[in-house]
């Protein structure tokens, strides 16, 4: 049985003293359960300071991004033994907002998750399609590229430890959610996909909805059998709207 994760990615948001005030509120509301596990994204600078007001609570920390190299003469990068070092457990790998706004390509992607296995960090692997995709039909020839191209650099094997989070492009940021059904669809679609190399792996693989998850729309989506746990972006930035969907995933 796969546990359900609520991972929060905080984007380029926070401050030192809002940053303890949302970790503080998440610390006293977790749901008492083992099946849900917490997790929060922020940005590089708050990693340690939010690591140390995580330290013995149920809440994992993990970064947004790293890089796919281990040191070396790349200003501005970190490396993901860095990361490691911290104390961090996960990274996110390939969010839409990397491959759009930075032109993150899928081979880019596919190092970046080998790098993070080689640290021993768990990455968050984002895949998903943009609207004009979608309305032409092309969401799962999308996803089964940005997929594969993991698969054949690291192996179907290492995604024992290894997350994917479904994000529709569309649904980001837009108020738009898809229908509990559509991302159904598309979570099994990507498990089948897994199966192909590796049915085992499949079935324990947590693979995350991504697209403007809420506490009103939560319940709903968790409720779908190959959805299991969501990436939260603006809901992950109070304690409140972040417990509402880890509660929703407690009851359900």
């Amino acid at each position: 049985m796969r546990n359900t994760l609520i991972a929060g990615n905080w984007k380029m948001n926070g401050s030192t003293s809002a940053n303890a005030e949302l970790v503080s509120g998440i610390n006293a509301g977790a749901p008492a359960t083992d099946s849900v596990e917490l997790l929060v994204c922020p940005p590089f600078p708050y990693l340690a300071a939010v690591l140390a007001d995580t330290a013995g609570s149920k809440v994992a920390v993990g970064a947004q991004n790293v890089s796919a190299h281990e040191s070396g003469a790349f200003t501005g990068e970190v490396a993901p033994s860095m990361l490691a070092d911290l104390g961090c457990e996960y990274v996110i790998v390939g969010h839409s907002e990397r491959r759009t706004l930075y032109g993150e390509t899928s081979v880019d992607v596919a190092a970046k998750f080998k790098a993070a296995l080689g640290a021993g960090l768990r990455p968050i692997l984002c895949i998903g399609e943009t609207l004009e995709e979608r309305e032409a039909g092309q969401t799962e020839a999308v996803v089964d590229e940005q997929l594969d191209a993991v698969i054949e650099s690291v192996g179907i094997a290492n995604f024992a430890t290894a997350v994917i989070a479904y994000e529709p492009v569309w649904a980001i940021g837009t108020g738009m959610t898809a229908t509990p059904e559509q991302a159904q669809d598309v979570h099994a679609h990507i498990r089948s996909r897994l199966a192909k190399h590796d049915a085992a792996i499949a079935e324990s693989t947590q693979i995350l909805y991504g697209g403007s998850m809420k506490g009103e729309n939560a319940a709903g989506l968790l409720a779908k059998a190959d959805i299991d746990g969501g990436l939260i972006g603006g809901a992950s930035l109070q304690a409140a709207d972040f417990l509402a969907i880890a509660n929703a995933a407690a009851q359900g």
